[in-house]
């Protein structure tokens, strides 16, 4: 029985439905203009659930001399219960609009929609409170009161006939259609809440390390000034100890210092003075500044440099590889060898870092740059962090290979420009 009364046109009428349901979820998630203004929202539920109506319409499940039928009611009362009377209120026209353009006017039509929509609005304000399982219950059996109740003023009205087709397509199907529409509309509507909340606490997380990270790194180096500096209260220390101590102090103050200028790269907007910056002579001051250090821990650098431009800020672009040129050198504690090349490729200028220092696992490739986690074991991460956050913030990508023991290649990739940049005159004007 139940083969011959779910044929195609039903399957049709159900998948304009569904489909409209997930256009309306999707453009709704997906649009931050809609979520924050509520009459957007109800014009865009309107618009898909009436689009919905209208096709239910065109392509009917049956016709007979009296009577055109089909899911028409399951979009009307679904935007109705969710939307309110505005809504509800659109659709009722545009029901009445559709219905006489492709089938003429219909008097008995007009007196059961108004009915439903009467109804419908005005149990609109409970339903949209109702928990989820109250909701199924209530959309089930207010599809299924009204579809008697209409059936029943149309007999009256105009002694229409009922007949077997009528009971199942406009009596007995809609409330368990409606009924799973109504659970497909809270369903999605849990899943957008659920992803909401989930990017909420992500960020409440993200928030808690950086406070428990800042708060611990910048501790150690204060309680150790704090210390040297109760025992310079003594008095009684010979003067190369109290200079000692002082020098001690003042390093630890200056690794205190740079800990929170890398928080403060990490946690501040892109810079906005940007410029074209001639890679190669950016480089070559960055490896001035760490030659210092490189042949303090046995490291032999080599460069080859071709100019290539970029565009970025100056001061940032040198803070980024400083950063990764360290992370380097601090990976080979017993010597080696750090090679930096540039070079021009197409529309890209590529910038890559190798050395043959302890490597990483693949788990630790996979977190570089991730926000608190270091290889090192007094690190803190905000060192690669901040390279990363400034490579994106130029437009560019950046790859590892590594293997343990056997050293590391990190490959960046950058947006060519063709401006030039300005010369040290320019600069010294500026």
């Amino acid at each position: 029985m139940a083969g011959l009364y779910i044929n195609q046109h039903v399957l049709n009428n159900l998948f304009y439905i569904l489909v409209t349901i997930f256009a309306f979820s999707f453009i709704y998630d997906h649009s931050r203009a809609i979520r924050q203004r509520p009459l957007y929202g109800q014009a865009l539920l309107g618009a898909c659930l009436a689009l919905a109506a209208v096709l239910c319409m065109k392509f009917p499940i049956y016709m007979d001399p009296l009577c055109v039928h089909d899911f028409r009611q399951i979009p009307f009362l679904l935007g109705t219960l969710y939307g309110g009377g505005a809504v509800g209120a659109v659709l009722f026209v545009v029901l009445m609009l559709a219905r006489t353009v492709l089938y003429g006017f219909q008097p008995l039509t007009l007196i059961v929609y108004a009915i439903m929509f009467a109804i419908a609005a005005a149990a609109s304000p409970l339903f949209r409170k109702l928990p989820q399982p109250s909701k199924l219950v209530m959309s089930l059996w207010l599809t299924f009161l009204l579809a008697v109740l209409t059936t029943f003023v149309a007999v009256i009205v105009a002694d229409f006939p009922v007949t077997k087709p009528y009971i199942v397509y406009f009596i007995m199907m809609p409330p368990f259609v409606m009924m799973f529409a109504v659970y497909l509309m809270e369903t999605l509507h849990e899943a957008q809440l659920a992803r909401a909340e989930l990017m909420k606490m992500e960020k409440m997380q993200i928030v808690s390390q950086m406070a428990a990270s800042i708060s611990h790194e910048i501790r150690n180096p204060l309680t150790v000034v704090k210390g040297f500096i109760q025992l310079l209260q003594t008095g009684r220390l010979p003067r190369e100890t109290e200079e000692r101590y002082i020098r001690i102090a003042l390093e630890e103050l200056e690794r205190a210092e740079a800990i929170i200028r890398d928080y403060l790269t990490f946690a501040k907007p892109a810079p906005k003075e940007t410029e074209p910056i001639d890679v190669a002579t950016q480089l070559q001051k960055v490896l001035q500044m760490i030659t210092p250090m490189a042949h303090m821990h046995s490291i032999h650098v080599s460069s080859s440099l071709e100019h290539g431009v970029v565009i970025g800020n100056v001061q940032y672009f040198q803070q980024c590889f400083l950063n990764l040129l360290k992370n380097s050198i601090e990976a080979m504690p017993n010597g080696g060898t750090l090679h930096v090349a540039a070079e021009n490729r197409g529309a890209s200028v590529v910038i890559t870092i190798s050395d043959n220092g302890v490597g990483m696992t693949k788990e630790q490739v996979r977190r570089f740059g991730e926000p608190y986690f270091s290889t090192k074991e007094k690190g803190t991460g905000l060192g690669a962090m901040v390279a990363v956050k400034i490579i994106e913030q130029m437009g560019g990508t950046w790859t590892i290979e590594s293997a343990v023991q056997k050293g590391t290649t990190l490959t960046i990739t950058l947006p060519a420009s063709r401006l030039r940049p300005p010369t040290a005159e320019q600069s010294a004007a500026g």
